[in-house]
């Protein structure tokens, strides 16, 4: 079977978004409908999430039946709801005898300095990312940058908005051997810049120009914000900086894991965001990395850990690529 480079190659994962392209916010969810075994890492320092706890592997509960990513900061976490109503519906969730309890952790990014602060993901966009999720029989591959969880996201906010770029929405997979297939989508709304690895080359962050009288960064290049972080200017705005960011995604894989090893390649995923962000979980972002589990695969948990941080940064550096600019952030295209 021929990947198209998106984590719904992995059978049982669905993907759907939306999103209020006016206000520059949305939601993405990840369906499992038969369930996923599930970990997550949280990584930095300002962190938003839901049912997390509940993924620890000394914690009752083994699957989960999808992941919410969401804007709109705290606000956003109410989108989880519609997507359990959704499942309700569909008579999908942990059986408690009296009821089915889908269970749907979710991440939050912070996006209301970007286009509205009175408009966020809520219930119904939950319920409506749900019912547009689609999965590998899909023709075309999940949508990407301005969309969902990415429609209002940007990165390189040292100065805020004024010299940051726009980002957004990004996913990606590989097989790695025997049929064993892992897949990323994250939402990117870093603090910091985005690096290709390959090159060590910034493709995204904070742009050099004028902040007030004082000038960042060398004309036409990028101002480098961990060389920023070294200068008087730099130091100086650190305490105030954007606290608006955070990077949030999920991996999946169709090799069967325990809960406990879903945790560990959701730790070894943070390690693709260190690859592509720089600098990546400061006190600023609130980095939170899920980990899925669909299939029954055997493959080695190392193994999966390993790939799951090359295809997140894959995925990374997808979601500026394919994002186009708005609320007055530029896009990759336009610089």
């Amino acid at each position: 079977m021929k990947l198209k480079n998106a984590i719904t190659d992995i059978r049982g994962i669905e993907v759907g978004h939306a999103q209020n392209e006016e206000a520059l916010t949305g939601c993405t969810v990840i369906l499992c409908r038969k369930g996923a075994v599930a970990g997550v890492d949280v990584r930095g320092g300002a962190p938003g999430t839901r049912e997390t706890d509940l993924l620890n592997p000394i914690n009752l509960v083994e699957k989960v039946h999808a992941i919410v990513l969401a804007g709109g900061s705290a606000f956003g976490l109410d989108a989880a709801s519609g997507v359990m109503r959704y499942l309700e519906e569909k008579k999908i969730g942990f059986n408690t005898g009296a009821a089915r309890v889908p269970i749907v952790p979710s991440a939050i990014l912070y996006d209301l300095n970007l286009g509205r602060a009175d408009v966020r993901p809520d219930s119904a966009m939950g319920a409506l990312a749900a019912a547009s999720a689609r999965g590998l029989t899909a023709s075309d591959p999940p949508a990407e940058g301005n969309v969902g969880a990415g429609a209002g996201a940007s990165v390189g906010k040292m100065f805020g908005a004024a010299l940051a770029m726009k980002s957004g929405l990004g996913t990606a997979s590989m097989d790695v051997g025997g049929g064993v297939i892992v897949g990323a989508i994250v939402a990117v709304n870093a603090w910091g810049d985005v690096v290709d690895p390959k090159t060590n080359e910034i493709i995204a962050g904070l742009r050099s120009g004028k902040v007030g009288p004082l000038r960042v960064g060398k004309k036409n290049q990028f101002a480098d914000t961990l060389a920023m972080m070294k200068s008087p200017i730099g130091r100086g705005v650190l305490g105030f900086a954007s606290r608006g960011n955070t990077v949030i995604g999920a991996v999946a894989t169709n090799a069967r894991l325990t809960k406990a090893q879903a945790t560990k390649v959701a730790q070894m995923a943070q390690d693709g965001i260190a690859r592509a962000i720089r600098p990546a979980h400061t006190m600023l972002d609130g980095d939170t990395i899920f980990a899925l589990s669909t299939g029954a695969k055997k493959a080695d948990v190392s193994i999966i850990g390993a790939f799951a941080a090359e295809v997140m940064a894959d995925a990374i550096l997808r979601a500026v690529k394919m994002a186009n600019s708005a609320g007055g952030v530029p896009g990759l295209g336009e610089i």
